[in-house]
């Protein structure tokens, strides 16, 4: 026992400076993030501003078994699982094409001007990407109506379509992310080692090949991390987007779990719900991120611990 305090003080001698560094963020998560999980328990009692959470009474799992025998849970677990899973199916792919595709320009100054405007929709607010959005596709004077009627076609509504609304979520999303997000890939790709790919072109292999067997399983180990980190986040969407996308006729399609804690939670007044609701999404993504972890570890060796 000694013997380990001794190895503990070393390594806090040897890392000191590096554990001052981080010492900011350790303190931002336990004020910001560990002390407030303790308002969780209102999920369990029957919370009322005027007693607090310690002076509110226990009421156990009831509002857990309202929202699971609620007519809204399959629809809401529902959509929340579809815009995820067509966010992974194509989202996710995005930036890693777009990485790949920057990384075969040899020309410095094309590279960068496309990486640059790539990268300017992640700093467009949320709320003026989706005002974007109703200016091209308003039924009204909107640009693709324009175009439509210009041509002969009829008008569409594709924002009150609820047809359109995944399509349209994931795809803004794409946009405004996909260049954002392919930095750490492209940083990834500038770790491979050059000798590498002269290795193989004098082995005759040409630019597909090298990417195919140098390229992608060089950053393979970041992609199974952040799809790891992104399974764990399959029953989260933000409900700022969808809020300013979605409608009463999109509902079918658009509501969420995040948005109807919101209304439930918020609007109505009922915390204590909405807390029991959120914590089994939170719960659920905690279980997700293990099982996709212990995968990932058991198929190619690459995890979070």
């Amino acid at each position: 026992m000694h013997e380990k305090w001794k190895t503990l003080k070393r390594q806090f001698e040897w890392n000191k400076y590096l554990l001052l560094l981080a010492l900011p963020g350790v303190i931002y998560f336990i004020i910001f993030h560990y002390i407030p999980m303790y308002g969780v328990t209102i999920a369990f009692k029957d919370y009322s501003p005027r007693f607090g959470i310690l002076g509110s009474p226990w009421i156990g799992f009831r509002f857990f078994q309202q929202f699971f025998n609620s007519i809204y849970f399959g629809r809401l677990v529902r959509n929340t699982l579809l815009l995820n899973i067509y966010n992974l199916l194509w989202g996710f792919p995005a930036p890693i094409i777009l990485a790949l595709i920057l990384n075969e320009f040899r020309k410095s100054f094309f590279k960068s001007f496309v990486q640059t405007v790539s990268y300017l929709p992640h700093f467009v607010s949320t709320v003026v990407v989706v005002g974007i959005m109703l200016n091209f596709l308003s039924p009204n004077d909107g640009l693709l109506n324009r175009l439509l009627t210009g041509y002969g076609f009829p008008q569409v509504n594709l924002m009150s379509d609820i047809r359109w609304f995944r399509t349209l979520y994931v795809g803004s999303g794409i946009w405004q992310t996909c260049g954002w997000n392919s930095i750490i890939y492209l940083a990834a790709l500038s770790g491979i080692n050059p000798e590498l790919y002269e290795s193989a072109e004098i082995d005759g292999a040409g630019r597909w090949k090298q990417m195919v067997y140098i390229t992608l399983p060089s950053i393979l180990p970041t992609i199974m991390i952040l799809f790891i980190l992104n399974m764990g986040r399959l029953m989260s969407v933000g409900f700022e987007k969808i809020l300013l996308m979605y409608s009463p006729a999109t509902y079918e399609v658009a509501d969420v779990i995040s948005t109807f804690v919101y209304r439930r939670g918020i609007l109505d007044n009922q915390f204590s719900f909405g807390s029991a609701v959120g914590l089994f999404n939170s719960v659920v993504n905690v279980m997700l991120l293990v099982i996709t972890n212990h995968v990932s570890k058991r198929v190619n060796d690459t995890a979070l611990w």
